[in-house]
């Protein structure tokens, strides 16, 4: 999965998120989501607590999720996500994998918009702050879209 910055988490589908009938129950793929979100905003240093202290929120404005293939209890899968638009709003696309065939289970994106904390205003160009955090990270390699790419487990 190509983006400016990609991340990817493996995690086993437990028992407490899969329905009667042994399959994930659709709305567990956001916090899976949100688990490998909170890992590549980590990478470059601009987690939930950097956010609020730098005074800016970043609500997801929109979403979308495809469910391709369903995932059971016990089943190892792997979470990607990529950082694929930074600038005026910040897109991430997902993929979530079956951890040993590699096939697709689900795909999807996130996209979140700066908000002002104190005046409640939407910014329609992203804060300075978080320019400069994705700015240290692309400008270490020679070309911008360079990937930096982390595994993390989690059970």
């Amino acid at each position: 999965m190509k983006g400016i910055i990609s991340t990817e988490i493996e995690v086993i589908i437990p028992f407490h998120d899969v329905d009667s009938m042994g399959i994930t129950w659709h709305g567990n793929y956001l916090r899976y989501f949100e688990v490998a979100r909170c890992q590549l905003l980590d990478l470059i240093d601009y987690g939930y607590r950097a956010m609020q202290d730098s005074g800016y929120s970043w609500p997801i404005v929109d979403l979308q999720i495809k469910y391709v293939q369903s995932s059971t209890f016990d089943q190892k899968v792997i979470i990607k996500a990529a950082i694929v638009e930074w600038e005026n709003r910040l897109k991430i696309n997902y993929q979530v994998l079956d951890a040993i065939t590699k096939k697709r289970i689900t795909k999807g994106y996130t996209i979140q918009a700066a908000v002002d904390m104190q005046t409640q205003e939407l910014c329609f160009v992203t804060p300075e702050v978080f320019q400069d955090k994705i700015a240290k990270l692309i400008g270490s390699s020679d070309k911008p879209s360079a990937s930096l790419t982390t595994a993390g487990s989690n059970r």
